[in-house]
């Protein structure tokens, strides 16, 4: 079930609020399992036929952490090995097996598998959720949940398919005391985060996807795209992804603000980012987590020298960048990322040698940092949407220019040769539609911005408050907001799907 869809809208989210708020007036066990049924029913919508799976994931999972807990010593880490291996074991594969044996085949001559075997939807993120409980339980840093308490842990339907990447501790709690009256407060809070986020989803995620598609099409068929429709392309991807994705996750924490629920915040301006470890720290916030906690620390993190270091942060990119899809094509991506947090750190080593501050260049320094760190996100961004390696290759060297005929001439005229060839060739309304986007991502106030007043998510530090931008439950906001939803709405005519579902 979509979120940008009318019966998620006003059928499904509408009655199951209205089941658990009943049902949390006499007993917040019934209410819990409310919104646990609701939850799997979610799921169970998209393909009925693997909620099974899902169930056997929760049971395996729950069983191996009540054995856990109750054990020590190696037992305790045999257990847990166990438990890891069997959740791995399930997602290599329905997620990695057709994808390695086609590797295989073509490294012996043989031809490529046939009959794909079909993704499970949110398999990535409610395997990973449990592994990190799994984890936290053999550390001693979980206590022992009950069962109910435990499958709405998975399965709540905001997170389930595609985050944000919860922690037991942010979380359990929060289900152990069901609201016992209607809040008004949370209600208003998350409809209206609700609402920003699917009009970034549906009117300016699925409005640029028009301009994206086409170029990466015609480069896996083959076709050399110029340098304005390979920078214009890789821009209006670079837009799709982050307002689809960062509108699914505002829709997500929205849902669950309705139901006073407080997911992880997910998104940061990311676009804002000086350079690419800040760039991190804002992007998929919590899977940026999840990355530290889990694998770049337990790799050893920064504990045995530099050297040791910079391998950690490729390797955990690399398998970051396979954690998003089964193709060389992640892979490229996840070990480009890998790469520019080494250079990153580099240049921060070396600037701490030179003790240069930051903010030394003022401004402008500024300015250029976050503009090299867009266009360094961009690059990547061509592999992660491109079909094969040949069809991003087509497309990075018509961001050189190499395309053209020659050589790219530089200088102020080839900005304006840019500008000019846009308009002409790639029409004014994408270079519109590019040039709004770009002033409403690097000059307006996020999400939390505008909702700072009312804690939006569960955030490390706390957003910074546009003091004349921030929502109030006042009736110029309500109208704001109301014809948000009602331009989004009216753009709802066709299925489209989440970018993040496919990974």
């Amino acid at each position: 079930m979509l979120f940008n869809s009318y019966v998620f809208i006003f059928v499904f989210l509408p009655l199951s609020l209205l089941v658990y708020v009943a049902l949390a007036r006499f007993d917040r066990r019934w209410a819990t399992a409310s919104l646990a049924a609701a939850s799997l029913f979610f799921y169970g919508w998209w393909n009925p036929a693997y909620l099974w799976l899902l169930c056997l994931s929760i049971l395996f999972n729950y069983l191996v952490g009540r054995a856990i807990a109750g054990s020590a010593g190696a037992r305790r880490q045999r257990l847990l090995v166990i438990g890891i291996a069997g959740d791995l074991l399930v997602l290599f594969y329905f997620k990695y097996f057709h994808f390695l044996a086609g590797t295989l085949a073509g490294l012996v001559g043989l031809p490529e598998p046939s009959g794909a075997i079909v993704l499970p939807i949110g398999i990535s993120f409610f395997t990973f959720t449990q592994i990190a409980f799994l984890v936290d339980m053999a550390r001693g840093d979980a206590p022992a949940y009950d069962f109910l308490r435990y499958v709405v842990f998975v399965t709540f339907f905001p997170h389930l398919l595609a985050g944000p990447l919860y922690h037991h501790m942010e979380i359990m709690p929060q289900f152990a005391a069901p609201p016992t009256r209607a809040r008004g407060e949370d209600l208003a809070v998350g409809l209206t985060i609700f609402v920003i986020g699917l009009f970034k989803k549906v009117v300016l995620a699925d409005g640029i996807a028009f301009y994206a598609a086409p170029v990466f099409d015609a480069a896996a068929g083959g076709a050399n795209p110029t340098l304005v429709e390979a920078w214009g392309a890789a821009l209006a991807y670079g837009f799709q992804l982050y307002y689809d994705f960062s509108g699914y996750s505002d829709m997500a924490i929205g849902a669950a603000r309705c139901f006073a629920i407080t997911l992880p915040l997910n998104f940061n301006s990311p676009y804002k980012a000086v350079d690419i470890i800040d760039f991190w720290r804002r992007w998929h916030m919590t899977l940026s987590r999840f990355l530290r906690d889990y694998l770049y620390i337990p790799l050893g993190g920064n504990r045995h020298g530099t050297v040791r270091r910079y391998g950690n942060l490729f390797l955990t990119m690399l398998l970051g960048g396979l954690w998003h899809g089964a193709a060389w094509t992640f892979v490229a991506w996840g070990a480009l990322h890998g790469l520019y947090l080494m250079i990153n750190h580099g240049w921060r080593a070396l600037r701490r040698r030179l003790d240069w501050p930051p903010g030394r260049f003022g401004p402008l320094g500024h300015v250029v940092a976050v503009a090299l760190t867009f266009a360094a996100t961009l690059v990547a961004w061509v592999p992660f949407r491109a079909s094969s390696f040949d069809a991003a290759l087509r497309i990075l060297a018509g961001m050189t220019g190499a395309n053209d005929g020659g050589a790219a001439p530089g200088g102020i005229g080839r900005l304006f040769d840019i500008a000019y060839g846009a308009a002409l060739y790639g029409g004014i309304d994408e270079t519109w539609a590019l040039a709004g986007l770009a002033l409403l991502t690097f000059l307006a106030p996020n999400t939390q911005e505008l909702m700072a007043r009312f804690r939006p998510g569960l955030a490390t530090l706390p957003p910074r408050a546009w003091r004349h931008m921030t929502w109030q439950p006042r009736p110029v906001w309500s109208l704001v907001t109301v014809a948000a939803l009602l331009l989004a709405l009216s753009r709802m005519s066709g299925v489209s799907p989440f970018l993040y579902y496919q990974f």
